[in-house]
């Protein structure tokens, strides 16, 4: 197996950090990794924007569920679907463009991850630990004053980094389901009642496994913050669908 490889199945999710600072060359590496990777047309279809201000770093902290530790990251990346500089572009220059729709959101977030995903990739490979916070698609308002978002932005992920504690380090990676769940040939299988469990027993352990499922769905899939996320996506749905 090549380092690459190594190094993707390895890195997990790091929330406490040392007080290390990131490098401004380590920065600019991660956001060139970032900006290099697969789009869509070449349209690069988001805007990355990098948190230096600890107040807005604070408030972020806040407004995503109170995760104390992003106050506490020496770099914090809020990656955002932008439909809009294109937009923009087409009708400064007379293009007569459409308004963009739904269709433009979804490809726009697609290229947004896999240009975040190339940060997280690039970090761990310098020995920088790294955190998804999807909360920053849940109180759509304050997200939007907070970072000055306009319309046609959707603030898609948030990526916090630093370098991990020696505790993040040795913490165990959670199990991924096996391949044979994940991995459907030729077209999509739905699986029965007993394959779900198969599939999902690897995450649970040796705990009841329904009753690990009903508390997993009460405080994840039913939980608050789920509903809230629901409802501020359709805020940000809302400039799409006019």
């Amino acid at each position: 197996m090549n380092q690459t490889i190594q190094q993707l199945k390895d890195r997990k999710s790091v929330r406490v950090f040392t007080d290390k600072p990131i490098l401004p060359e380590e920065v600019a590496a991660i956001l060139e990794s970032a900006v290099n990777a697969p789009t869509a047309g070449n349209q690069q279809l988001y805007t990355i924007i990098n948190v230096t201000d600890q107040a807005l770093k604070e408030r972020l902290a806040e407004s995503c569920d109170h995760q104390g530790f992003i106050a506490k990251a020496p770099l914090v990346l809020v990656f955002c679907a932008d439909c809009r500089k294109w937009y923009r572009a087409f009708s400064e220059y007379s293009c007569n463009p459409r308004e963009p729709g739904v269709g433009d959101l979804m490809l726009a977030v697609s290229d947004t991850n896999i240009a975040a995903q190339n940060a997280v990739v690039a970090a761990h490979s310098l020995g920088i630990g790294s955190c998804y916070i999807g909360d920053i698609m849940e109180n759509a308002e304050v997200q939007r004053e907070i970072l000055s978002l306009p319309p046609y932005v959707f603030p898609a992920a948030m990526l916090v980094f630093g370098y991990p504690t020696e505790q993040q380090m040795n913490r165990p990676k959670p199990p991924r389901c096996d391949m044979q769940h994940i991995v459907h040939e030729n077209g999509y299988r739905d699986m029965d009642r007993d394959e779900l469990k198969q599939m999902l027993s690897a995450k649970e352990g040796e705990r009841d496994f329904e009753k690990w499922l009903r508390a997993f769905c009460n405080r994840k899939y039913n939980s608050d913050f789920s509903r809230e996320m629901t409802r501020s996506v359709q805020v940000f749905l809302e400039d799409f669908q006019k």
